[in-house]
């Protein structure tokens, strides 16, 4: 299993910039991939970004050419930079980890709020 805990979460106005990371511990040496997911009231977790090990790198349409996921593989951290952010990017963001075998671990979530 892979424990995973995010911070960096906050209030941010319109048009800012906001940093997220992720450190993993636990059976870090099988993560193949790691990715921030967002979820809002009402609505599914859906994907925000993805980094495999490989560095291959995808992006939700929501938020590409406004975000960069990144990964410290020393550290086994993975972390998301976004910037002109909107309202809509409101919501609780998780991180997550897949494994081999398959194994789906998160985090506990944090919370972003785009708000004036």
């Amino acid at each position: 299993q892979v424990q995973l805990v995010e911070s960096g979460g906050g209030l941010v106005e319109p048009g800012g910039s906001l940093g997220l990371s992720c450190a993993a511990s636990g059976r870090i040496a099988s993560i193949y991939a790691m990715g921030w997911y967002r979820q809002t009231p009402g609505k599914q977790r859906e994907l925000v970004a993805i980094i495999t090990t490989g560095g291959r790198t995808t992006y939700s349409d929501s938020v590409k050419g406004r975000s960069t996921i990144s990964r410290d593989g020393a550290k086994s951290t993975v972390y998301l930079q976004m910037s002109s952010l909107k309202p809509d990017d409101t919501g609780v963001y998780y991180c997550n980890a897949v494994s081999y075998g398959p194994m789906n671990d998160w985090g506990q979530g944090t919370q972003v709020t785009v708000s004036s």
